[in-house]
């Protein structure tokens, strides 16, 4: 199975420097180009099953890449955005001392109250990926958020503390993953050239 994952495209909070979590922005203008051009970028691929987040800056990117209706992508709540709390919202330049050093080492800094933890990050998207992996699929793209991305790679890396945190996902970056009897290989990713 090739495991396709996906950021969502640029909304207007993306655009304004703020913490989006659960807050169900929309796309802008580029945003939508940004899908149509990852989109382009893989060709004629078909997935057999395409997945997002239940916000709808997911599923709207998930249809674009995709290739399909909206109506068409499975939505999973297992996929959703970290819950950044009191922090959604916020200009990253303004989040303060604890949240700031926890979103840039969240290996050596503990979580801020009211903030998601790694391991329930770790938990959730372990889970819909092993669940996943139990399909007879060929092809199939995952469309979330960059927050939960850190966890899904971390799992399809094979990584002991479950993330990979750096480098960030870029709005409609595509990495793709080979998954086979539990085995993960990265093959290969796709970064669109609007910005």
């Amino acid at each position: 199975m090739n495991i396709w994952v996906t950021r969502h495209g640029q909304t207007r909070l993306n655009r304004s420097r703020l913490m989006q979590g659960l807050t169900d922005e929309p796309l802008n203008e580029t945003g939508i180009r940004q899908a149509r051009d990852a989109r382009a970028q893989i060709g004629d691929i078909h997935f057999d099953a395409v997945f997002a987040s239940p916000l709808d800056r997911a599923i709207t990117t998930a249809g674009i890449i995709g290739g399909v209706p909206k109506e068409e992508v499975i939505v999973d709540p297992r996929i959703i955005e970290v819950d950044f709390g009191k922090y959604e919202c916020r200009k990253y330049t303004r989040l303060g001392i604890p949240m700031t050093l926890y979103w840039a080492l969240p290996e050596v800094f503990p979580t801020p109250k009211t903030v998601e933890t790694v391991s329930s990050m770790v938990k959730r998207s372990s889970e819909f990926l092993r669940e996943l992996e139990g399909k007879d699929y060929e092809n199939v793209l995952i469309t979330c958020h960059g927050g939960i991305i850190r966890a899904l790679c971390g799992y399809l890396e094979d990584r002991p503390n479950g993330i990979k945190w750096r480098p960030k996902p870029k709005n409609c970056e595509i990495r793709v993953y080979g998954s086979d009897s539990g085995k993960h290989t990265f093959l290969r990713s796709y970064v669109p050239e609007v910005k």
